[in-house]
């Protein structure tokens, strides 16, 4: 199977390379990592930091079109990679995606590594992150057919990717259909939408079930089944100034993991968001409801391994060096969220954002809180001033899995942007988190000079200023530079990081704590 794969990827680009008409594109990522042991920030018997010394991963993506005819390929590589385990390394090679699709009028049939979803997300998505080594692709034939104007049909069938080894995939198999309408019903528009997802065990995939199930006591045994099906209805509605999302969805009972024991239970979500705006002002405010609605290839799965849906993250993903270190993550088991959001710009010099968030177990238990206020001031030449401050409630045990029950911090700071000229600025960045729970109060500090269109340089430090009985006064400098020239990125850092969440670019995950240099390009054509 892998070599008719190998070889029905490798003919897809040597007919793209060498065809006479036609579109080829591609783009490549490369990181290093350079791993410098510190026994102040790495934990002992990490064979990364004390026998490998380097790691990295790559990706080559080839995209070839003629005449509604498209081709992809895709060629990951890691070796020494810290990505995916943290904390050991992982190294493989080979195909990670190829994918061919012809448009045939009202037709679209693809065929290979299909990245897809179904609504919000929230029943199907298939997609890749690589920030978070995320690749739970849908290896199969996905059909679409617009059947007028108003009404478009998809249908999905196949397996998940494995993504612990490159061109491997998980047994059990799915198969989805959805249906989505667009219609104006006079100032109305609004565009439904409904799904239905199922999976099938495979027989290994069951056994391990059953022998989990065994292993309870007799009064918590189930039968479990080898099929799970699921169901989503949704509707987007614009009128005026007015926007409203509304979802449901529902899954069957079936076995799922609870704190790590097997449990029968059906699933279901609620979701929805509402906006309004007009000139100078919006407001936002967006709700969810979810209840055992955990979705995987397998009840033997964990973490982010053969996750089949996205559950949307109702907190807002601060950008800010400590605030994005306690970033909420999404509950499958039990989570009440609402948040409310106001924005007021009244002119172009200046504007206002107001957030409060607030999450609870379905139960009541509370798993977080924040009060965020936020400006931006452009009045003066050559200046861009802006700050603000965030109250926040966080529950250590459960997104941290850690003994302390719950965090409160006070974070205000500071982002002034000075414009030297055309092409150089000049910005600086404060933050100080005010806590006495996990490592105590930091302050941060960021200096970044550009020079448009080709050079970023920074340099940051993140200081342990009062910590807890259990940490220490430590600085985690970071010496960042960057070079752009056309579709080329060149950049370059050496980086002392603490343990816990880092949202770069708008992609959060857990790091581990690292001291060293990383390296990284990247390149389109």
């Amino acid at each position: 199977m892998k070599k008719l794969l190998l070889s029905f990827a490798l003919t897809a680009t040597y007919t793209a390379a060498f065809a006479q008409q036609g579109t080829l594109t591609g783009d490549i990522m490369t990181n290093v990592n350079f791993f410098q042991n510190d026994s102040n920030i790495i934990e002992p018997n990490n064979p990364l930091y004390e026998k490998f010394k380097s790691g990295g991963e790559s990706w080559l993506s080839l995209r070839y079109n003629q005449n509604g005819f498209t081709a992809f390929l895709r060629v990951d590589a890691f070796q020494n990679s810290n990505l995916k385990h943290l904390t050991k390394p992982m190294t493989t090679y080979g195909i990670g995606a190829f994918n061919l699709s012809k448009d045939i009028g009202s037709l679209s049939i693809s065929a290979g590594y299909i990245y897809d979803q179904i609504g919000s997300g929230i029943l199907f998505r298939s997609y890749e992150d690589r920030g978070l080594l995320i690749d739970n692709a849908l290896v199969g034939l996905s059909l679409k057919y617009k059947i007028n104007d108003h009404i478009f049909v998809k249908a999905l069938a196949g397996q998940q990717k494995n993504n612990n080894a490159v061109n491997t995939f998980y047994a059990p198999i799915f198969k989805a259909i959805n249906i989505e309408g667009d219609y104006d019903i006079s100032k109305v528009h609004i565009t439904p939408g409904v799904g239905s997802l199922n999976r099938t065990l495979d027989e290994g995939a069951m056994q391990d079930v059953i022998a989990s199930i065994n292993a309870l006591p007799l009064e918590d045994r189930f039968i479990p089944k080898y099929n799970m099906y699921a169901y989503t209805a949704y509707n987007t509605l614009m009128y005026k100034n007015i926007t409203w999302y509304a979802e449901g969805v529902y899954k069957t009972s079936e076995a799922i993991s609870v704190n790590g024991i097997l449990e029968k239970h059906s699933g279901s979500t609620l979701y929805s968001t509402l906006g309004w705006a007009k000139k100078g002002v919006a407001v936002n405010l967006t709700a969810k409801r979810t209840e055992n609605f955990v979705m995987r290839n397998s009840p033997s799965t964990t973490l982010l391994d053969g996750m089949v849906n996205w559950q949307p993250v109702v907190a807002v993903i601060r950008p800010h060096r400590l605030l994005a270190r306690y970033t909420p993550a999404s509950q499958d088991l039990s989570e009440m969220a609402i948040k409310g959001d106001i924005m007021i710009a009244p002119n172009d010099n200046y504007n206002i954002n107001i957030n409060y968030t607030h999450t609870n177990k379905i139960n009541g238990e509370k798993l977080y809180r924040e009060i965020f206020v936020d400006g931006e001031y452009r009045g003066l030449d050559k200046w861009i001033l802006g700050g603000g401050v965030q109250y926040m409630e966080y529950n250590l045990q459960v997104y941290r899995n850690e003994p302390l029950p719950f965090m409160y911090s006070v974070t205000p700071f500071v982002d002034i942007t000075y414009r030297i000229n055309n092409k150089q600025a000049l910005r600086v960045e404060l933050e100080y988190q005010d806590t006495k729970q996990d490592y105590g109060s930091w302050a941060y500090g960021l200096v970044e000079y550009t020079i448009a269109p080709h050079w970023s340089f920074a340099l940051s430090d993140m200081y342990n200023i009062n910590p807890t009985a259990n940490h220490e006064k430590t600085h985690y400098y970071n010496v960042f530079t960057a070079y752009t020239k056309g579709p080329h990125r060149f950049s370059l850092a050496y980086v002392k990081q603490v343990a816990g969440i880092n949202c770069t670019g708008g992609v959060c995950r857990y790091e581990p704590a690292f001291s060293g240099i990383r390296a990284s390009i990247t390149s389109s054509f």
